[in-house]
């Protein structure tokens, strides 16, 4: 049977995606996140060093949190994954039987006849019993769990990348249009990205990319407003 070429029948393709995606909604995260805090401070001061001083202090915390939580977060789901596993295998060695049982049990579930079901789980259990529990019953791979490290570095290195570009946008232009620079081509960005995600989600981009710009653009306002107000008022 010939595969639709849209569908990423393939586990890794769909991994990378998955992946992929995380990569753009992170970069969305550091582009909305920084852009808000430039705008408050521009909107307080007309000073470069401040802007600056605010703009990397807030990409590298940023980065960070986003790297740490993704880390725990990731990690828990591991303990998790390897948790099942370890009980898998523990049934397996007590209970081979009953374990060949709910194996062919779960491929009669799917569809097979009673005697296919039979004949693939004990081919599959001669061949590895493990592997063929851990993908059946728990959906998992024991070779490819979930990697804490991997997914902190990508969300440190996808936030920092978003976060880069209101940067090198405010601090370029001269000072009377930074902001105005800044807003579009922030706005430039989210509807870029907004568009991305939406098709690796097979999503309409339309809505998409409507959220983010409009998520965006009030973010950017309403710093730029408070660091008006407070820059006045302390100024």
């Amino acid at each position: 049977m010939a595969k639709h070429p849209g569908e990423p029948h393939d586990a890794g393709v769909s991994g990378r995606l998955n992946w992929l995606r995380a990569g753009v909604l992170g970069a969305n995260d550091g582009i909305v996140s920084t852009a808000g805090l430039l705008a408050g401070m521009a909107g307080a001061t007309t000073a470069v060093a401040p802007i600056v001083a605010a703009g990397v202090a807030g990409m590298a915390a940023g980065a960070v949190s986003m790297a740490l939580g993704e880390y725990v977060s990731v990690s828990s789901q591991r303990d998790t994954e390897q948790a099942l596993l370890d009980t898998e295998r523990g049934e397996l060695a007590q209970f081979p039987d009953q374990e060949l049982e709910e194996l062919a049990a779960l491929y009669q579930a799917k569809g097979l006849t009673p005697a296919t079901a039979w004949q693939v789980a004990r081919e599959l259990t001669d061949r590895d019993a493990f592997a063929a529990h851990a993908d059946a019953e728990l959906h998992l791979d024991p070779e490819d769990l979930t990697n804490p490290w991997q997914a902190a570095w990508a969300s440190a290195v996808a936030f920092t990348s978003g976060s880069l570009l209101p940067l090198v946008a405010i601090l370029l232009p001269p000072a009377n249009v930074r902001v105005g620079v800044m807003f579009v081509v922030v706005v430039a960005a989210l509807a870029a990205t907004g568009h991305l995600s939406a098709r690796l989600g097979r999503a309409r981009p339309g809505r998409a990319v409507l959220r983010l710009v409009i998520g965006g653009a009030a973010a950017m306002a309403v710093t730029y407003g408070l660091g008006s107000l407070i820059g006045t008022a302390i100024g």
